[in-house]
């Protein structure tokens, strides 16, 4: 069977590729440039000129949509604003025309969302699915972007969408840019360091995306976060334990992150204790890395 990945030469989508060739199905991506790859085919698309090789579409079994532009890449220009919201949505609505168009024989579709949903700072309030959205810039990111997924829902596809909290990755990612001062031994709390953080290991979300697509009784959104959120203090000790590394104090103050950062601190300051409550109790899903320590302890080999 074969995989259609949107964003599939990112980080969630290189490890979300090599797992799924081991287990023995096809992946392709759809890219605006060719790939040298012998073991993935690469199908062309143009969001800006909304042109997609149909190819792509009619030969897929199943499609993962990871696309857009990185959300703490840039400040938040206007213009970058448009961007993050557009690289996300109008490949979307690409898909959805074509498939009203073209014959196929896609039977599941799973789209990447964020935990931002909520609202970039939900304060110490336990959050489940059944939460209503948020309003800040983010919030209205994750609205939009689910908004677009429900299209594919709407040609008759089973849609899931993955509301992914802080991605624990071995390269590059939230997990290096937060161990960075670690690394250095300058670590410290960001803030107040009271902010909870909602994660997931790499692998645990890509088994998680996998399942989405063959479980079919999944649908709808589902919070794609380990069981245990942390207090940035506590994440920012244990990875000083597992580096090996000194603590600095005291915090970085709010101010000076707003400053670096503008309003994409939020990200940092926020505080989101987020429930897999869906996960937990309607699916048979196993994690891998259900405590951060562990979480740190595969990633950086220690």
């Amino acid at each position: 069977m074969n995989v259609l990945i949107t964003g599939g030469t990112g980080l969630i989508g290189k490890r979300l590729t090599e797992k799924l060739l081991e287990m023995g199905f096809t992946v392709s991506h759809l890219s605006r440039s060719p790939s040298d790859s012998k073991m993935v085919k690469t199908y062309r698309w143009n969001i800006d000129k909304q042109e997609i090789d149909d190819k792509a579409i009619a030969e897929a079994d199943f499609l993962i949509h990871l696309a857009g532009a990185g959300v703490a890449d840039q400040r938040w220009s206007p213009a970058r604003k448009t961007e993050i919201i557009n690289s996300r949505t109008k490949s979307l609505e690409l898909i959805a025309g074509r498939l009203s168009k073209i014959p196929h024989k896609i039977r599941a579709f799973s789209s990447a969302s964020g935990i931002a949903y909520y609202g970039i700072d939900t304060k110490n309030e336990k959050i489940s699915e059944q939460h209503s959205a948020g309003s800040d810039f983010l919030a209205k990111v994750s609205v939009d972007w689910e908004k677009a997924a429900d299209l594919i829902q709407h040609a008759g596809i089973r849609t899931t969408k993955l509301r992914t909290g802080i991605v624990l990755t071995k390269e590059g990612g939230a997990l290096g840019k937060m161990t960075m001062p670690v690394r250095l031994g300058i670590g410290a709390p960001l803030g107040s360091g009271q902010q909870f953080q909602s994660w997931i290991h790499i692998d645990d979300l890509c088994e998680m995306y996998i399942k989405s697509l063959l479980d079919e009784k999944m649908c709808g959104a589902y919070n794609a976060v380990a069981p245990n959120p942390v207090k940035n203090a506590e994440l920012t000790k244990i990875a000083a334990e597992v580096l090996k590394k000194p603590l600095w104090l005291p915090n970085i103050p709010a101010w000076v992150l707003k400053l670096i950062f503008g309003e994409m601190s939020e990200i940092i300051l926020g505080s989101s204790y987020i429930l897999n409550q869906r996960i937990e109790q309607e699916t048979d899903f196993i994690y891998q890395y259900s405590d951060i320590k562990s979480a740190l302890q595969a990633l950086t080999g220690k």
